[in-house]
């Protein structure tokens, strides 16, 4: 059996992007799995075959105690790890609140009309995007939906807190391709908004979105 490495140049870009987390947005990082190429097959890391997120998850369950606000730690983590996904654990600098593509993209058009404050967004290759909000949101989003009329799960609406994570540019996620930012991280979105602001908008887009596709099928 032969084991391709990761290229060099996606090695750097990973490597360059976690270091850049810690010292620009004071965000802990971690390193997750990895794609490979065996016997000329790509692979996560894990090992399993029918891995739900290949390259682009923990690579053990206490992973969240690896992070670091470090970027001298980062960058030797990543080369101890080369092509390992940059994951952010969710909790700490920033929670998130995950929706589908369709209503994030519709939401986040919506926000920036009526001159929202808006943290980073990134944008998954399953079609999803979650937008950065301050710790707590994520205990908070149920009943905030609940309280607009809209029950989370059933629009497909989500926080990130404390324990889950959201993985990072330009992690790759399988064959499926890369993560992305929607909305980058900048000087002007470095202070996050309360959940509070975006939940009213977010849930919209969620709830037309979910009708939309009840509306498709029926």
């Amino acid at each position: 059996m032969e084991t391709a490495q990761v290229p060099r140049q996606r090695v750097e870009q990973l490597l360059d992007a976690a270091v850049r987390y810690t010292e620009e947005r004071h965000w802990d990082v971690c390193p997750g799995t990895w794609l490979e190429t065996v016997d000329g097959a790509r692979r996560c890391s894990c090992g399993e075959a029918g891995c739900a997120a290949p390259g682009a998850h923990p690579a053990r369950a206490d992973w969240a105690k690896g992070a670091t606000g470090s970027g001298a730690a980062a960058r030797r983590m990543w080369t101890r790890h080369p092509g390992a996904a940059v994951l952010l654990p969710a909790g700490r600098a920033f929670d998130a609140v995950d929706v589908p593509e369709s209503a994030g993209f519709l939401a986040l058009a919506r926000m920036e009309r009526m001159s929202l404050p808006l943290g980073p967004v990134t944008r998954t290759p399953d079609r999803r995007m979650q937008f950065f909000v301050l710790p707590g949101a994520a205990a908070k989003v149920e009943d905030l939906v609940r309280r607009a009329g809209w029950n989370a799960a059933a629009i497909g609406l989500r926080g990130v807190g404390e324990g889950g994570y959201v993985t990072a540019p330009p992690t790759r996620v399988g064959g499926a391709g890369a993560v992305q930012w929607a909305r980058s991280p900048t000087t002007a979105n470095r202070w996050l908004p309360e959940v509070e602001e975006l939940i009213s908008p977010l849930a919209y887009a969620c709830g037309r979105a979910a009708a939309d596709v009840r509306e498709s099928l029926s």
